[in-house]
């Protein structure tokens, strides 16, 4: 049984949910747009973008190098709604499962959602990983800088400090939305 809960004073929007989008294959930052404007279909109107972020591949290294992207908007889908949105914008995009982590044409995770914590065998929010990535943490901030871990109340910019440099995390110039 899963659970679903609020953690006041967690330092977030409560209105906002925030995405990670990733690509590694084809046009990269085709893809991400393709995943930005599936989410405005489904239901999320987007109020805040990350720069563009070339991130070394973690876990599996040798494949492409991601173009990654946070955004963060509004919306009435519940979490699994909104996960389940999301696994479809991805399957559009011509995403197929093959190895974990390996390349992809659009990946589109659901990082925070209003505060929520949830724990559930197919939705974790807070992203299981996001604390370890900093091709998550640094857009987040870029976006949110003030933002805070909604389980333990942790500023994730202190997250970020502590972690080692590892895999590059490079801006894109011009590329601001």
């Amino acid at each position: 049984m899963g659970s679903l809960r609020d953690h006041e004073g967690a330092g977030l929007d409560e209105e906002l949910v925030y995405f990670c989008l990733g690509s590694n294959l084809g046009d990269r930052k085709a893809n991400l747009e393709f995943g930005i404007s599936g989410l405005k279909e489904a239901g999320v109107e987007i109020v805040r973008r990350s720069s563009l972020y070339e991130t070394e591949p973690v876990e599996l290294e040798d494949q492409p190098w991601f173009l990654n992207q946070v955004v963060a908007g509004r919306t009435s889908l519940p979490p699994r709604a909104l996960l389940a949105a999301c696994k479809r914008i991805e399957r559009a995009a011509g995403r197929r499962e093959a190895v974990r982590f390996g390349p992809r044409v659009l990946d589109i995770d659901v990082i925070l959602y209003k505060g929520m914590v949830v724990h559930e065998p197919e939705l974790v929010i807070p992203h299981p990983r996001m604390l370890n990535r900093r091709f998550v943490l640094i857009p987040l901030l870029e976006i949110a800088p003030d933002i805070r871990d909604p389980e333990t109340g942790v500023a994730l910019a202190q997250v970020l400090a502590g972690l080692d440099e590892g895999k590059k995390v490079a801006k894109l110039k011009g590329n601001r939305f």
